[in-house]
């Protein structure tokens, strides 16, 4: 249960927060361990989960907030200053409120002697995979700042890569928004003009024009149950995807698609290069790190190659075995 509480310290200064608990007094017993002075301690309204997720949704951390994120902690922790210490000041400088709240989190968890690794891990929706198992690597190895670096390239890699496919799809994308636009107005507003000129013609006309005559009469007096059905459409296509059968599927056919499906296929083999580059480096045995990445590629066929590739790799093979007989990955 979560808890808002108000104290004082040895200084007498007021301090507010939250904290977890699981009853009342327990969250008084953990504010008075921090050598605070309970105020008044009360049990906050828990939000319902999917409020939640909605929540993180709408506020979550972008791509570019999080690479400012990971750059600063490795300054501070490369100029000595404690993890603890660093975690704070970086999430109060953030202007996004998701991420001071996380980062708080953290800190508090770190303060009370968990790993930095296994507070984020807590933070899925956040934290990658790959960025969680480089900074317990680094946790291991005592090298920490090095991680961290080494996770601020990759995102920001991921943030560029990212930028550039936006800009590359968006023309393409504005372009097919106004054809559809174009393609509904000429339906439901050009063309009856046009069918009551031919009506009062009186001309015999081929079928595919009365064919073309009736659906543009369907759309103007039914334009709204068509916009009803579309969007209709969209919303089960998206629950549909969220399924682990239905996303199967959808990255199968992404990956085949015409034209786009090649561009598809170089993000994702792009994707895993980056992110597996950095693993090693990190030092992340062979394995591990293929796992990881099969995580963090975001598609499922490749996914399911990269873990063949991984049990290859665990019975002595070679990774070029698995991927020289897959049909997705290029010679």
């Amino acid at each position: 249960m979560l808890f808002k509480f108000s104290a004082r310290d040895a200084n007498g200064k007021k301090i507010e927060g939250k904290i977890e608990a699981v009853s009342n007094d327990t969250a008084v017993q953990i504010i008075q361990n921090k050598g605070l002075t309970p105020l008044f301690v009360v049990r906050e309204k828990e939000t319902p989960e999917y409020l939640q997720s909605l929540q993180r949704i709408w506020e979550g951390a972008s791509q570019k907030e999080l690479m400012v994120f990971f750059r600063e902690l490795a300054t501070l922790i490369e100029a000595k200053v404690p993890i603890v210490v660093a975690l704070r000041a970086v999430g109060e400088q953030s202007e996004n409120n998701y991420i001071k709240t996380v980062v708080r989190e953290i800190s508090d968890d770190v303060e009370d002697g968990m790993p930095v690794s296994e507070s984020m891990a807590k933070y899925p929706e956040t934290f990658s995979t790959l960025s969680i198992n480089m900074i317990k690597a680094g946790e291991i190895s005592g090298s920490l700042q090095s991680s961290v670096v080494f996770i601020a390239d990759n995102v920001e890699k991921n943030y560029r890569l990212t930028s550039k496919i936006r800009g590359a799809l968006l023309y393409p994308a504005f372009v097919v928004t106004a054809a559809i636009i174009v393609g509904f107005l000429a339906v439901t507003i050009i063309l009856p003009k046009l069918t009551g000129l031919i009506k009062e013609m009186q001309v015999e006309i081929p079928w595919y024009t009365r064919l073309l005559m009736i659906f543009s009469n369907f759309m103007r007096d039914y334009w709204w149950a068509v916009l009803i059905a579309a969007a209709g459409g969209i919303v089960g296509f998206i629950y549909y995807i969220k399924t682990e059968a239905g996303r199967k599927e959808w990255d199968n056919v992404k990956i085949n698609l015409p034209v786009v499906g090649k561009l598809y296929r170089y993000i994702y083999i792009t994707r895993f290069c980056n992110n597996f580059s950095v693993l090693l480096a990190s030092g992340i045995p062979i394995v591990r790190a293929l796992m990881v990445v099969g995580d963090v590629v975001n598609n499922s066929v490749f996914k399911a190659v990269i873990l063949r590739a991984a049990d290859e790799v665990k019975s002595g093979g070679n990774i070029s075995t698995v991927f020289t007989r897959s049909d997705v990955i290029p010679p």
